[in-house]
């Protein structure tokens, strides 16, 4: 495939990825839609481009894996999963309630394509760190792929992972903190500043690429890329995203930090599908 046209499908597919979020969120009537929708271009490049993985065999020796550390975005990687073929999309409907395989926060007991649980921020990012490892004591040539929040940067179990990491040469792992600068309390500078992020991923012996626009998938997709080039170097590596809260809502990106956790009318959904489908 030429790599114009991937480009476009990757837009494409981006943008169908977020109406499955938005509608899925709207359908529940609650939800993390700001966080759910500023990781959707990370989502879209990793399923339908960078990860080796096979919807039809999701326990596949040596498979590439991604753990979704900031474990709000679930509905994000459950819209990637169905749209990638691992269950229909029908299921998404059945987001958080009773009996479904879709809980608001992964579960790998539950969903196929989910390499492990997460919701308790910071957790996930360790566990993403010790797949690495078990990754390259295996010699399976599977990388690691985490989403961390910027608002989860303060928790002081992220940091004692990734001094593991550096010290480990874990260059199998490649991270993305989600920076959209809102956490539930207001803007991440406001409640904890976390900055400089690229100068104190870099000090934990991090290999560091700040991608500014963390919501076009050239610009995420260029960096997967060369993310992935820095196997062999002996450092992991830490993407920073600097992304909207919300975005491809304005509804959503117009509540700030209030989207964090908010119910998401239908009329406001239906609206918001309709204004993305006539993007095309």
């Amino acid at each position: 495939m030429e790599v114009d046209q991937l480009q476009t499908d990757l837009k494409a597919m981006a943008r169908e990825v977020r109406c499955d979020v938005i509608s899925s969120i709207a359908h529940l009537g609650i939800g993390h839609i700001g966080g759910c929708l500023s990781a959707v271009e990370l989502l879209t490049v990793l399923y339908f481009e960078a990860m080796r993985i096979d919807p039809k065999d999701p326990q596949m020796p040596g498979r590439d894996r991604f753990i979704c550390s900031k474990g709000h975005a679930g509905p994000t990687v459950y819209a990637a999963l169905a749209n990638r073929g691992y269950f229909g999309k029908e299921v998404l409907l059945t987001l958080n309630q009773g009996g479904t395989k879709l809980p608001s926060h992964c579960n790998m007991r539950l969903t196929p394509g989910i390499d492990m649980t997460t919701g308790s921020l910071g957790q996930g990012f360790s566990c993403a760190v010790g797949a690495a490892l078990g990754a390259k004591l295996a010699k399976d040539g599977a990388r690691i792929y985490t989403l961390v929040g910027d608002g989860e940067c303060q928790e002081g179990q992220i940091w004692e992972a990734a001094m593991f990491a550096a010290a480990k040469e874990l260059d199998n792992l490649i991270g993305f903190v989600d920076c959209n600068r809102l956490q539930i309390d207001g803007p991440v500078a406001e409640v904890n500043d976390v900055a400089p992020l690229d100068q104190k991923w870099a000090a934990f012996g991090w290999h560091v690429i700040d991608v500014r626009r963390g919501n076009d998938v050239e610009a995420v997709s260029d960096a997967v890329k060369r993310a992935k080039a820095n196997l062999g170097t002996g450092k992991p590596t830490m993407v920073l995203l600097h992304t909207t809260k919300g975005c491809g809502m304005k509804w959503a990106e117009d509540l700030g930090a209030a989207n964090h956790n908010t119910a998401v009318p239908a009329d406001v959904a239906e609206a918001a599908i309709r204004a993305l489908r006539e993007e095309v």
